[in-house]
């Protein structure tokens, strides 16, 4: 084989065993689901490996804490790496299921699009969605991620965050349009508006023609944990924002409910 053919094929057959690795680390982790604790010469077996491969593939799950070593020494379990993304999973899925039916009956009463976000890194990621009868043709956001500081939903989870935090996410505020918030200062200012009002607008902001209002879903301590927001045409929302402001904060403060919020507070005012 030349070296040509070598140079090409190399990255190739890097690739795979990436991926083989992948894989062999992902098996370890359903083996030790599956019997509850395992040594390496056992998880060896089971994918077919030497001792050594073994070895070194559980110590880098260890390295992540997705697996931890059992009493028994040699002997190693599913780690609280594991317990955190699954939380994390639940947490979201527990947010859509308990905002699903408040998302419909607040889309019923205003016709329009209702969406429910939560943070991703340094954007916005959509979970669910629920079309009102005036949105014709609505454009499908689940999973897709949108720019924090450019959108309702966004400056409603921004509004959670310490100033530090922000920053960080935030190093620099990219324009959309002629009304995009592109200084710090300003946003800092809008993220204080929102916290006194309980809820963010955004209006021409990410797009032309396109504006919504969002409100913070907080869990049972009390920290925004997502945002429900109703959006559609600039020409029909913008004159309706103070009702639908009003919808939305009491949906959103529903689905808070739903989630130990208001059961928190209620106790501590007993």
């Amino acid at each position: 084989m030349s070296v040509a053919s070598e140079e090409r094929n190399g990255p190739r057959e890097a690739g795979a065993a990436g991926v083989q690795s992948v894989d062999r680390a992902l098996t370890i982790l359903e083996v030790l689901a599956r019997h509850g604790e395992a040594g390496v010469t056992e998880v060896a077996a089971e994918l077919g490996v030497h001792k050594s491969t073994a070895f070194r593939l559980v110590a880098t799950l260890e390295a992540h804490r997705l697996v931890e070593q059992s009493g028994d020494r040699g002997k190693y379990r599913l780690g609280v790496g594991v317990l955190r993304l699954a939380g994390a999973t639940a947490a979201r899925l527990d947010v859509v299921q308990e905002a699903r039916p408040v998302c419909r009956q607040l889309a019923a009463a205003t016709g329009e699009t209702v969406n429910i976000t939560v943070l991703s890194e340094s954007s916005a990621l959509y979970l669910d969605q629920v079309a009102g009868s005036s949105a014709l043709q609505p454009h499908n956001w689940v999973g897709q991620h949108i720019p924090l500081h450019a959108t309702s939903n966004g400056k409603v989870l921004l509004s959670g965050l310490d100033s530090s935090t922000l920053d960080r996410l935030l190093p620099t505020l990219p324009s959309f349009t002629s009304q995009t918030v592109t200084r710090k200062s300003e946003l800092r200012a809008e993220l204080d508006l929102v916290r006194d009002q309980g809820y963010a607008v955004a209006i021409d902001e990410l797009e032309i023609g396109l504006a919504a209002v969002a409100a913070p879903i907080r869990n049972a301590g009390g920290d925004v944990v997502a945002s429900i927001s109703v959006s559609g045409p600039t020409f029909r929302l913008a004159e309706r924002i103070d009702e639908i402001a009003m919808r939305l904060t009491e949906a959103a403060l529903e689905v808070s409910v739903r989630l130990g919020w208001g059961h928190r507070q209620v106790t501590t005012a007993e």
